[in-house]
């Protein structure tokens, strides 16, 4: 028996053989979801890949060096011990079992605190997320902002009301 599937057509129960995707009556749907799909299977290609290391990720030195620190064993290193000090407890809001290291001031601004393990702050996911934009408005870090000239803010507790966090300890 051939192997079947239902239309992929909204309200229509038909079944149709693989490879197909559509029945007869819904089949002219089938070039344009065919080309939609192929759309996201190229997003591994080498063309693509290379257009995302040399513009996005490796867009000026610092990015590039930024980059490479975190595939190091340095970093690995760092990392383990900064969670270890902090026995995976988020240093923003007190939630145990968080697995992130982050730069209490960014390396993107301030690249000597790159490899000490002092500006380092284990946190939990929701922390970094509001982190990072507060970083991209204090600071201005990221893609398309325009650093300020700001003093760096180097203790978790002057960050936690910026974040509008409550801390548990």
């Amino acid at each position: 028996m051939p192997r079947v599937r239902r239309c992929r057509q909204p309200g229509c129960h038909l079944m149709v053989k693989l490879p197909d995707h559509y029945c007869a009556k819904h089949y002219e749907h089938e070039a344009e979801y065919l080309a939609s799909r192929q759309k996201w299977t190229r997003s591994g290609d080498q063309a693509t890949m290379h257009k995302y290391n040399t513009v996005t990720r490796y867009r000026t030195y610092d990015k590039q060096e930024q980059y490479q620190f975190y595939r190091g064993k340095q970093w690995q290193s760092l990392r383990q011990l900064a969670l270890d000090r902090d026995h995976y407890i988020c240093q923003y809001c007190g939630r145990s079992n968080s697995n992130t290291v982050d730069h209490i001031v960014p390396i993107e601004y301030d690249q000597q605190g790159m490899a000490d393990v002092n500006n380092l702050a284990t946190i939990c996911r929701s922390c970094h997320y509001a982190k990072t934009q507060w970083e991209q408005s204090y600071y201005g870090t990221g893609q398309g902002n325009q650093r300020q000239d700001v003093r760096p803010i180097r203790s978790v507790d002057k960050i936690v009301p910026f974040l509008g966090r409550q801390r548990k300890r």
